[in-house]
């Protein structure tokens, strides 16, 4: 195998294990209200769309969205499951299934599922989001529905952002 090859070969996994690190960076900000976390995984001119949720464009307006998640929803759990990437040098599109489970101040336990279609760019070396756009398939109220244990509660006051 030539060095070219290899170089190629290891830009590949390199790629793949930075995009990877964005989608569970995504979750985590979200879950844990991490506002500093949630700011490093976009690209300035990003875009995310939440149909039902939210749209938001640039990196400041993302970071405005989420603060209003996190009053409305003050709990929630993401889950990402079979990423299908496809990486072209600099560029990169992604699906990836996701089902969350979040407190609504309004609407009480509420399950969220669905596909998550991304676009993703490295830029000066640093793979970002540059898209997103959720694919609802089901919003399920869980009527009734109420933790026995656990740290989080429904009653449990969410804390604040933590600010980057």
């Amino acid at each position: 195998m030539d060095i070219e090859t290899l170089s190629a070969r290891l830009d590949a996994l390199e790629s793949r294990a930075a995009i990877d690190r964005l989608i569970s960076a995504y979750s985590n900000a979200f879950d844990r209200i991490d506002a500093r976390l949630l700011k490093d995984i976009w690209h300035l001119d990003a875009s995310l769309d939440l149909p039902g949720f939210g749209t938001a464009t640039g990196r400041d307006g993302i970071l405005a969205m989420a603060e209003n998640s996190w009053r409305q929803m003050p709990h929630m759990h993401h889950w990402m499951a079979n990423p299908l990437i496809e990486i072209a040098g600099d560029s990169a599109t992604g699906t990836v299934a996701a089902d969350c489970l979040f407190h609504d101040i309004d609407k009480g336990p509420v399950q969220v599922s669905g596909l998550y279609h991304d676009r993703f760019e490295r830029r000066a070396g640093k793979w970002a989001f540059v898209s997103r756009r959720f694919e609802l398939h089901f919003l399920t109220p869980l009527n009734d529905w109420q933790p026995i244990a656990g740290v989080e509660s429904s009653t449990t006051l969410p804390p604040e952002p933590r600010q980057g």
